[in-house]
């Protein structure tokens, strides 16, 4: 379930330190990845792990006992904030545990795109590749092959197919996610009435699907029966697209009251559009955002309440998960337990079913907390 906390005390104490672990399933992914594919060397196009390194995203120093560890993580794409973010905790994660990290990948939300970068770390021989999942399939024969060759894989934000990760760092219980979202729209349509739409990632998306249908579920609830689901359009996390397909919505549904964007792209570029069109405070938004990104149209109305999990702590628990698969502390067996001192009040994390961890429950933001928030993390 989704948090409602005001005072800023809670606030810190939810965004510094992961709430205990969850029991609950990860984002579905399919029963099995393809066949195993055999090792390969990235295209010449792609580029080298060293040689795509931006100036901002230098490999974290290494601590003397752990200098083979070298980790690569590859998100959905590059210089998306969301990631950005995700990548600071995981060079702060190498900072205090040892090793190196370095952040390359596509420009675009593009599975396609993501296959050469790990075929290349493949070649390299990393220790470890952290991955957030353009399409859980379409990758999956390139990290099965990094797999044989001996290189742990650790999933995290959206899952690769099961089979071709160790572990998959889940941000947040996914029934928990759909549910908030369902409850957010409920607060923002007028006595929870009225028709929503969704503004989503990609359609291969691992992780937005499974919320949305997550929500669908909830939506059942004889709770949410006067809201009125329109659909669901995809913005592939690029902003013109997410911002062409909001305004799609609105010229679509003239009665639509709430925009339901499940990714810190679409959000933005949801309220972008609710406000240029002058439909603020009779069309709102909701859903997942970085505090920063989502600051102005909190204060503004287009949005009054959106929710987050902590990014950084996501990004160092996937960073930890990789260096205990390195170091043999955890094989990624269900039921096996680790802890990561500066993560959870230092308790236990458990391996569930499908070899899944979940970093903790997502926070609601709101006018009441946003700018301590901004001022206190900057993101």
């Amino acid at each position: 379930m989704i948090h409602r906390v005001h005072r800023l005390a809670a606030s810190v104490a939810i965004l510094a330190l992961v709430a205990g672990a969850c029991s609950s399933s990860a984002t579905p992914a399919p029963t099995a990845a393809p066949s195993m594919a055999a090792p390969s060397a990235a295209p010449s196009a792609a580029p080298s792990v060293a040689a795509s390194m931006a100036p901002s995203m230098a490999p974290s120093a290494a601590a003397p006992s752990a200098a083979a560890l070298t980790v690569v993580v590859i998100p959905k794409q590059i210089n998306n904030p969301y990631f950005d973010v995700a990548f600071k905790g995981a060079q702060k994660a190498a900072t205090d545990l040892g090793g190196t990290v370095t952040q390359v990948g596509p420009s675009a939300a593009d599975a396609t795109q993501q296959v050469p970068f790990i075929q290349t770390a493949t070649t390299q021989g990393v220790s470890a590749i952290v991955i957030s999942a353009d399409d859980a399939t379409a990758v999956a024969p390139a990290l099965q092959a990094a797999m044989a060759a001996g290189i742990k894989v650790v999933g995290y934000d959206s899952s690769p197919a099961v089979g071709a990760y160790n572990v998959f760092v889940n941000q947040a219980d996914t029934a928990g996610i759909g549910k908030g979202l369902a409850d957010m729209a409920c607060d923002e349509a007028p006595n929870c009435t009225g028709e929503i739409a969704v503004l989503s990632a990609a359609q291969s998306a691992t992780n937005q699907n499974a919320w949305i249908d997550a929500m669908k579920t909830t939506l059942k609830d004889p709770k949410y029966k006067g809201l009125v689901l329109d659909g669901v359009v995809y913005g592939n996390d690029d902003p013109q697209i997410s911002t062409t397909q909001a305004q799609g919505l609105l010229q679509a549904h003239p009665n639509l009251k709430v925009i339901i964007a499940p990714t810190t792209v679409g959000i933005v570029a949801a309220a972008q559009v609710v406000r240029a069109a002058k439909k603020t405070g009779s069309v709102f938004v909701t859903g997942l955002g970085t505090p920063k990104g989502m600051q102005d149209y909190v204060k503004g109305g287009e949005a009054p309440e959106f929710a987050l999990w902590n990014v950084t702590d996501l990004g160092y628990l996937a960073y930890a998960v990789a260096a205990d698969l390195v170091n043999g502390t955890i094989k990624g067996n269900p039921g096996e337990t680790f802890t990561v001192p500066s993560l959870n009040n230092g308790q236990p994390y458990t391996i569930g079913q499908d070899s899944v961890v979940v970093l903790g429950p997502p926070f609601v933001f709101n006018k009441d907390n946003i700018d301590q928030f901004v001022a206190s993390f900057g993101f």
